[in-house]
């Protein structure tokens, strides 16, 4: 990329990069944790990018769902198991905010596609 096509790229789109950076690092420092120590750094950079490919294909929706399962996540596990197991719930979560993320967003786009489709098809003769 060029100096002017760097420069081109919308502040939102940049946002989005840096969003998708944060929740997914975040959910591999969370990750790597469980995994052990030594994998650690791998799968903070695995999250890394990973965040910064969701961020530039726009995934506004899916980080943010991402980002309320850890917190929920990680608040469930402190009441229940105690400080010592926030990070085990708080992956947990992350991992079914993603899953829920996902499902939710495509029942939105059925449920947009369904009311284009039906707005395009136009009023409809009352049935006798």
């Amino acid at each position: 990329m060029t100096a002017d096509q760097v420069s081109k790229i919308p502040i939102s789109k940049v946002l989005d990069i840096v969003l998708g950076m944060v929740v997914m690092g975040t959910v591999g420092v969370l990750l790597g944790m469980v995994m052990g120590g030594g994998l650690l750094p791998v799968a903070v950079i695995v999250g890394l990018v990973l965040g910064f490919v969701i961020g530039f294909l726009g995934g506004r929706r899916f980080l943010v769902s991402i980002m309320v399962g850890t917190v929920l996540g990680g608040a469930l596990a402190w009441l229940l198991a105690g400080i010592d197991r926030v990070w085990v719930g708080a992956g947990a979560g992350a991992a079914m905010g993603g899953f829920l993320g996902v499902q939710i967003s495509m029942l939105l786009d059925v449920r947009a596609a369904r009311k284009v489709a039906s707005e395009q098809a136009g009023p409809q003769a009352p049935q006798p």
